[in-house]
């Protein structure tokens, strides 16, 4: 919960919310006539294309665009390919996304394809990496990184968002079969557990760690996990997986118990929908499911220059059509009047100091991002602290000048990774 009007002067006070102790079940979004699917590979004219535009497809089935591609999209119904095109992600990387128009008649008769699944993480990964909460598969299945501690969470990591939290609570027992096919099919024993402090949850996961996060935003981020329940520093520029830990939403813990219950891919997602005016909504729609089918089943009105964020408000990125399509990752969705969108400046910092005094890692943020504006990525990163930050947008929400100090990390971040690329 916020506790004051976002980029207000005063301390902030941000707390997690809560979720209620007696959820309502979604509201679920009919399957719609057209559906989007993203793939993180772009468009190569030379290769030899396995999908085109015309296409028929089964529901269930993989979709790759080359024969020797890692990446792929399973499509949620059965129905014909009608358009095929390039999108930029919000660092400007060219990818691939698919348009489904869906035999709605035929989806509703027809059985989703089933796989020949084995316990191992190969097989997972070969079929089951779109599922609803993104389990990190393709992860677990590196070789090349020693995965040892795998960490479910059932708390949400950013504000406003309570996707997780329900899932956890309203699929207890599911979650459970989740963890004990996680541990077989990776063969991974040390497994935990993170549910927020003031969880109502009844049980418990036979010999498996419940750690209680606080309510305090931002303890639920990994990097806070890990120091404050691990006992594990992050170092900069490292991932948790360089640490040999592996993060995993329970809605992806409970996908994979469905998958390898019905040999099949599940393909409804849940999410918070925040509104204008703040009002929280929970939703079920299916992956592909374009937005504004969403806001048009609360009569939520987009107009130009509204603001569609994918995330919280700490956290998202804002997207810039109303036609992005549900994602298996995609816990919280918010829209943002025009009239009342939060104030960013390219005013210069006035060294008031609070961006420092909040930072849960010390990062030197008044001093970091004139090394930013400037485009000094590697001094950035070598004097000032680039890469130990967290990205819990904190320093962003206090700032006096209403720099845009988070996405100036973010995108530094990006560039230093390219410039280090090309060396």
């Amino acid at each position: 919960m916020i506790k004051r009007p976002f980029f207000a002067l005063t301390q902030p006070k941000l707390n997690y919310d809560s979720v209620e102790p007696d959820p309502k079940e979604p509201k679920s979004i009919p399957i719609p006539s057209n559906l989007i699917l993203l793939l993180d590979e772009p468009i190569d004219s030379i290769k030899k294309a396995l999908i085109k535009k015309g296409n028929a497809v089964e529901k269930g089935e993989k979709l790759s665009l080359y024969s020797e591609s890692t990446e792929y999209a399973i499509s949620p119904v059965k129905g014909t390919i009608t358009g095929i095109d390039t999108y930029s992600d919000n660092f400007g990387n060219s990818s691939t996304y698919l348009v489904i128009k869906s035999d709605q008649e035929k989806t509703a008769q027809t059985d989703t394809i089933t796989y020949d699944l084995k316990d191992n993480i190969a097989s997972a990964d070969e079929y089951l990496r779109t599922l609803p909460g993104a389990p990190p598969l393709k992860i677990l299945a590196n070789d090349n990184l020693k995965i040892n501690t795998i960490v479910i969470t059932c708390a949400d990591t950013d504000l406003l968002s309570t996707t997780h939290q329900y899932v956890s609570l309203k699929f207890w027992d599911a979650l459970k079969q989740g963890t004990q096919i996680l541990k077989k099919i990776t063969k991974i024993s040390k497994i935990c557990v993170t549910i927020p402090e003031n969880a109502k949850i009844q049980g418990g996961l036979d010999s498996i760690p419940v750690f209680k996060t606080s309510l305090a935003y931002p303890s639920n981020l990994p990097a806070m996990i890990l120091k404050n329940n691990l006992n594990m520093i992050l170092p900069a520029g490292k991932t948790p997986e360089d640490l040999g830990v592996c993060f995993i939403t329970a809605e992806a813990v409970v996908s994979l118990a469905n998958a390898y219950k019905t040999k099949s891919a599940g393909f409804e997602k849940i999410l918070t929908v925040i509104g204008k005016q703040g009002t929280q909504y929970r939703v079920k729609a299916t992956i592909g499911t374009p937005l504004h089918k969403i806001f048009k089943a609360f009569s939520i009105l987009v107009n130009d220059q509204d603001r569609i964020v994918i995330g919280g408000p700490m956290k998202g990125f804002a997207t810039y059509t109303h036609h992005h399509p549900v994602q298996a990752d995609m816990d919280t969705v918010m829209i943002q009047d025009r009239d009342i969108l939060p104030e960013v400046s390219d005013y210069p910092c006035v060294n008031c100091g609070k961006c420092l005094r909040i930072c849960p890692v010390n990062v030197p943020v008044n001093i970091l991002v004139r090394y930013l504006e400037a485009d000094l990525y590697e001094e950035a990163a070598d004097k000032y602290d680039l890469e130990s930050c967290i990205e819990c947008g904190l320093c962003a929400y206090v700032c006096t000048a209403k720099i845009p100090l988070y996405q100036y990390i973010r995108l530094g971040k990006h560039e230093l990774l390219k410039l280090r690329a090309d060396v």
